[in-house]
């Protein structure tokens, strides 16, 4: 654990759920829940001529664009359910650019601090540290099904 906690200090501001605490949660967004297992999970982005698919394991979810596909696919490779979606559509490529690259660098800090490690060991380490990841995604929550529309939305004066 303490391990995790060192990855987690050097990752800083590019730790999923501060990333998805700060920059996700802040803004309007609808949560989204997808039935995968509460695992480390291997998902796709496949094009079909229906559209672009997400598939995780064996089932497959419609995605409405590719932005979005390629968001759901961080929540998804994590084992993640029930999370926040931007409801801005041009928010949602910057945030799954941002998400992927805190991936990327999750997986790579786990991979050189495990290199001591025997085989199970460098699985058990990863696995601990993909369960904090959703650990604290699940206590910051996925928030509302639809956004509040809060603001002014007359167009003429009376």
């Amino acid at each position: 654990m303490e391990r995790i906690a060192a990855i987690r200090s050097h990752l800083g501001d590019e730790w999923i759920p501060t990333i998805y605490r700060d920059k996700v949660r802040t803004q309007r967004t609808r949560s989204t829940h997808i039935d995968i297992p509460p695992r480390q999970n291997l998902a796709e982005i496949q094009y079909t001529l229906l559209g672009i698919e997400l598939k995780v394991g064996k089932n497959r979810f419609s995605c409405p664009d590719l932005a979005a596909a390629r968001y759901i696919r961080i929540f998804a490779r994590a084992g993640i359910s029930d999370f926040a979606i931007p409801y801005d559509i041009t928010k949602v490529s910057v945030m799954a650019d941002e998400l992927e690259t805190a991936w990327q660098k999750l997986l790579l800090l786990v991979e050189a601090d495990s290199g001591k490690l025997s085989a199970g060991g460098r699985t058990r380490f990863r696995k601990d540290a993909i369960q904090l990841v959703r650990l604290e995604i699940a206590e910051i929550g996925a928030g509302g099904t639809m956004p509040t529309f809060d603001r002014e939305t007359r167009q003429r004066p009376r």
